[in-house]
């Protein structure tokens, strides 16, 4: 079956409602280097829709019909758009074919002779950039697209000229399926988007169709440690890779932490040590990430010195525990983690970094999750001194008034946290300067716009 992208020609233009999202922006990049014609609108600037201007991409602000001119022939809209969308109703009066962002990204995967595909409910992020190191450094042009912005790529997409394709696969609505992976990853299955999940028994179905889409002669890896993960291998159809600190195909052996939390360790692959690796990003959760980005390498047959080189490059990801600054001997950190799994891992690798008291803060990400999820946050923030809980970023949801961040923050509380909850950024940062002190450790967390806080902190000081 020939894909979307061979039939597009020079006189087509593809329309995107939503450009302004990472992976919309990155689909419309990838179709300018193959001198196809792109426009796009949003309901607000970024850098993002700043940027493809600067590259020749049609933006518009707002969305109306007008948007979508006579030679729009292809319409790709975000699962955030509603059905009643001016564009969207206007592009079916005039029968054009529309696909999803998931649908027109597995449309262009057909173009691809190798598709590695990183999905899980944790880690998508930080594995797919720790895997475009390695195929950076193992010479395999690839094309990128990563959930997050990373300096290798200065971004987020990188169009390459060769057969090799990589991506986040994302499992919110079931996107995943409408992908075409050789090489798919597993990182963990965990309770999430319950908005659309009715359960975690149904996140874990979603993932074993993922892995039937692997062909026979592809590669199916996953987390030895992850009891589903371990089950969908059991029922896949294709090869399997496990990865495990203690167990598994590729595991790592004689782990160390340093001041900064930078795990070290030997690598060895069924039996056979490849080299010892010494990581630039912190914690026992990406140590495990780094198993599964050189199990994908190995399966794609990049060379040790080459895996070894790639992962020892890789610093981390924008909004990945990343260092922002110090200021009067006090580090700011921030992190994107917004599940309660994730934020127990970030706050273990803090105990492995220098630092006095443990300041977080901490910003709820959509009513639902915080609502599906109540107990677990209520009991994720152990080992800190200080909690400031934000009000809940809304994202693509209206407050319903099922569940707040003082009600979370009540709750946290009864379990003994030393908690506050504060509701504006300049009600947090004015605190943090008179409670923060010298070899103290502040991290924003969160997958809203906390690192403001961080930020508007080091500034202030």
């Amino acid at each position: 079956m020939s894909s979307t992208l061979n039939t597009l020609t020079r006189n087509d233009k593809v329309h995107f409602i939503g450009i302004g999202g990472v992976s919309m922006s990155g689909l419309a990049e990838i179709l300018l280097t193959k001198n196809i014609k792109v426009s796009g609108s949003d309901m607000k600037d970024s850098s993002i829709t700043e940027h493809l201007r600067e590259l020749g991409v049609e933006i518009s602000i707002g969305h109306s019909p007008s948007n979508i001119s006579e030679d729009v022939s292809v319409i790709v809209y975000t699962a955030a758009i509603a059905k009643d969308n001016p564009e969207l109703v206007s592009a079916n009066n005039r029968n054009l074919p529309m696909f999803t962002r998931a649908e027109f990204l597995g449309e262009i995967m057909k173009d691809y002779k190798h598709n590695i595909a990183v999905s899980g409910t944790h880690g998508k992020t930080t594995t797919t950039s720790m895997v475009s190191h390695i195929l950076l450094k193992g010479e395999k042009d690839p094309t990128i697209l990563v959930g997050g912005s990373l300096d290798i790529i200065n971004g987020y997409v990188r169009t390459g000229k060769s057969d090799y394709f990589l991506t986040e696969a994302c499992e919110y609505k079931g996107s995943f399926l409408s992908f075409y992976p050789t090489i798919g990853i597993i990182l963990n299955i965990d309770a999430d988007h319950l908005d659309y999940y009715k359960d975690i028994d149904e996140i874990e179905e979603a993932f074993q169709k993922f892995a039937y889409l692997i062909p026979r002669d592809g590669y199916l890896i996953v987390n030895n440690e992850d009891e589903r993960a371990v089950n969908v291998a059991k029922n896949s159809n294709c090869n399997t890779i496990t990865f495990g600190i203690d167990n598994g195909d590729i595991i790592a052996k004689n782990v160390t932490f340093n001041s900064l939390g930078h795990g070290s360790f030997d690598m060895f692959y069924k039996g056979c040590e490849y080299f010892h690796v010494t990581l630039k990003v912190p914690g026992r959760h990406n140590v495990l990430n780094s198993l599964s980005a050189m199990a994908a390498a190995i399966a794609s047959g990049i060379e040790p010195n080459h895996i070894k080189a790639g992962i020892e490059s890789f610093g981390g990801t924008h909004r990945r525990f990343e260092f922002k600054g110090t200021v009067d001997d006090i580090t700011v950190i921030d992190d994107y983690a917004h599940h309660p799994t994730e934020i127990k891992a970030t706050l273990e690798a803090c105990k492995n970094v220098s630092h006095n008291r443990l300041i977080c803060v901490f910003q709820p990400h959509t009513y639902t999750r915080t609502y599906s999820l109540f107990k677990d946050f209520s009991e994720c923030f152990g080992g800190i001194t200080k909690l400031v809980l934000a009000d809940i970023y809304a994202a693509r949801e209206k407050d319903t008034g099922i569940v707040s961040s003082q009600r979370l923050g009540d709750a946290i509380r009864l379990n003994g946290v030393d908690c506050i909850n504060l509701h504006s950024f300049e009600e947090i940062t004015n605190f943090l300067k008179t409670y923060a002190k010298a070899g103290d450790m502040i991290i924003t967390v969160g997958a809203g716009d906390i690192n403001k806080v961080g930020e508007d902190f080091l500034k202030s000081r």
